[in-house]
């Protein structure tokens, strides 16, 4: 099957579907897991290039999470919209457009000229990452119908890692002629290197096809439906989503700025790799332990301690401590994220699976958009460096927040209250 007759939901040339390179299902999940991580790598290439970007454009702080966030609020319409379509044209085939739309976006941003031309390539980017969230989360689950657990931790490895990636690559990219050029068109050739092999990919047939009339009714935004019993899973994960991604906004967005007022960090490839840090640090923790609900209170409470250490390495001056904070945010990050995100996925059927994992990611990435924004406003008029302490207790308050309620609410599912009061 053609990639253009998935896209129009048109059947295969080929009714028993034997053309096209059958790959194993161990190059298919490398593949799926590459072009995702890819895709995030392109989005957050811009981390240590901001400083250049706002001498050259001449931006402010908040014209700086403006660009940021239009990506954000790109990503989560397009999440609504059509974090679904996958479903209904293919796995394959919408990863091919996301890449194609990915592109687009890294070649828009790299010649930008002024802000809202900024603004239209970081749009594109979002647009691209929320086709291929839904898309290789379900890819990744299909190819793995035995190990749940395992597709849940490539999924979270794959967005974490291109995330973390990122940042370091822009960093070290930007030693090339053209700073704010080169390495986004390094990354293009990069992008359409993977489109080949996907392109030739055999396809697997779609979940729910819609050929003819019912295609445009198939591919219109959808309302979620949950069970009852899914709904508190759902919401413990989206809700752990907006504070780990809330973090993350500010180490791809404002970070660099900090970093360079608070430490004096100049070199861009180090401020890529602080930013990063964090982000690495989650991506590793997706490789090691077990995912398990119990442990979820406690990671919280971890990050919490993290991120109020970053704070106060910023206050003490403290490179070291800055590090070492940055990394225990992200291990307790990464293991919060993973239990309640596979806790969310292994309660819904697998028709549901790019939908609501789609809609986790609305919730999600609006921590990268609506505190990030806040900070920028705030850092306006306080500055930078308290605008960063008034983040962090935020923050530290809300990962507290909801480990009381996940304890609160085990107890009370377990009866213990009950039994406490009869005592």
């Amino acid at each position: 099957m053609t990639v253009i007759n998935e896209l129009r939901m048109r059947a295969a040339a080929d009714p028993a579907g034997r053309s096209g390179w059958d790959a194993s299902v161990r190059t298919r999940l490398v593949l799926t897991g590459t072009v995702m991580a890819l895709l995030l790598v392109g989005a957050n290439l811009a981390t240590p290039l901001y400083p250049l970007l706002q001498e050259r454009l001449q931006l402010g702080p908040f014209a700086v999470t403006l660009a940021f966030s239009s990506y954000v609020l790109a990503l989560m319409a397009g999440l609504v919209l059509y974090g679904h379509w996958s479903d209904h044209i293919g796995r394959r085939a919408a990863l091919v457009l996301a890449v194609c739309v990915g592109l687009a976006g890294g070649i828009i941003f790299a010649f930008a000229p002024s802000l809202p031309v900024l603004i239209a390539g970081r749009a594109l980017q979002g647009a691209a990452v929320a086709l291929a969230t839904g898309a290789s989360s379900a890819a990744l689950r299909e190819l793995l119908p035995m190990h749940p657990e395992w597709a849940g931790r490539f999924t979270l490895l794959a967005s974490a890692g291109g995330v973390a990636a990122g940042p370091v690559a822009g960093g070290l990219l930007s030693s090339l002629p053209s700073p704010t050029t080169a390495p986004f068109l390094v990354h293009a050739v990069l992008l359409a290197a993977a489109l080949v092999p996907l392109w030739l990919l055999r396809a697997r047939p779609a979940l729910f096809p819609a050929p003819g009339r019912q295609a445009q009714r198939a591919l219109r935004p959808r309302r979620l439906a949950l069970s009852v019993e899914a709904r508190p899973r759902f919401w413990t994960a989206a809700v752990v989503g907006f504070l780990s991604f809330s973090l993350f906004g500010f180490g791809l967005s404002l970070a660099p700025t900090y970093f360079a007022q608070v430490f004096g960090v100049e070199s861009r490839v180090l401020t890529g790799a602080l930013a990063a840090l964090t982000l690495a640090a989650s991506a590793l923790s997706q490789l090691f332990g077990r995912a398990h609900t119990r442990l979820l209170p406690a990671a919280l409470a971890l990050m919490a301690a993290g991120v109020t250490l970053i704070a106060v390495a910023g206050e003490l001056r403290s490179l070291p401590l800055l590090v070492g904070a940055s990394i225990l945010a992200g291990l307790a990050q990464g293991a919060a994220f993973r239990s309640a995100f596979n806790d969310v996925v292994a309660s819904v059927p697998a028709a549901q699976h790019a939908q609501v994992v789609s809609t986790v990611y609305v919730v999600t990435y609006l921590g990268s958009a609506v505190p990030v924004l806040g900070l920028g406003l705030l850092a306006s008029g306080v500055g930078l460096p308290a605008a960063v302490i008034w983040f962090a207790a935020a923050c530290s308050a809300g990962c507290l927040a909801v480990a009381g309620a996940v304890v609160a609410r085990r107890c009370r599912r377990d009866g213990r209250w009950g039994r406490g009061n009869a005592a």
